[in-house]
């Protein structure tokens, strides 16, 4: 796990009693690992906020509206666009994401921390207005373990795996503009890693262990 260099902190929010929440940004590439870590931290802190990221993608095999993504028809996601309406988005492979501003406002005024799964595009976007989020890079040990990931998966054709992994390239070599990096090579530490930063800011004064 490396510390990248902080970014100057600062917020753009409305200053109020309440202690503002943390927003935690997790990306990878696809097939890096990311779901399965989100939701093992949701799994650890039961009052984490976690965004749900609406799609225009359709669903796979298992996964259901509002838990996994919001399954949106592009068309709506696009007039939400023009209305100002997502904290960020971005197209994927012909589909669309993203996270709607008003829960994260709403989230993080209250005083509760907000977990975020989204590709390194939509941690760019949210870095502007959110410039305090914790940023975390979810690494593959290689390219050859990620291509095999996906390969396992059963999802999608050689052609669109082959995309991804181009995609997955340009995501790696921007690695930098994280926080933090962990590689995902050993499931079990990479969790442990990733508790171990969301504990140092959400409980700044307990002692490391």
């Amino acid at each position: 796990m490396n510390e990248q260099e902080s970014r100057p902190s600062g917020s753009n929010s409305k200053k109020t009693n309440i202690k503002q929440g943390c927003l935690f940004i997790i990306s990878a590439p696809s097939g890096g690992g990311k779901t399965t870590l989100s939701k093992a931290l949701v799994d650890r802190f039961k009052d984490i906020l976690y965004s749900v990221s609406y799609t225009t993608r359709p669903p796979r095999k298992g996964e259901r509206n509002g838990v996994d993504y919001y399954f949106i028809p592009k068309k709506d996601f696009k007039k939400k666009i023009e209305s100002g309406h997502w904290a960020e988005w971005a197209e994927v492979h012909g589909n669309y994401y993203g996270t709607p501003a008003v829960f994260l406002d709403k989230g993080l005024a209250s005083g509760r921390d907000i977990l975020l799964d989204i590709d390194v595009q939509g941690t760019l976007q949210i870095l502007e207005n959110y410039p305090d989020s914790v940023t975390i890079f979810i690494m593959p040990p290689s390219l050859e373990t990620l291509k095999k990931r996906l390969e396992m998966r059963r999802t999608e054709s050689r052609e669109t795996i082959k995309r991804r992994l181009l995609t997955a390239e340009k995501e790696m070599a921007q690695k930098d503009l994280y926080r933090y990096v962990i590689v995902n090579d050993r499931l079990s530490v990479s969790i442990e890693k990733l508790i171990a930063i969301i504990e140092r800011y959400r409980y700044p004064n307990t002692p490391e262990k």
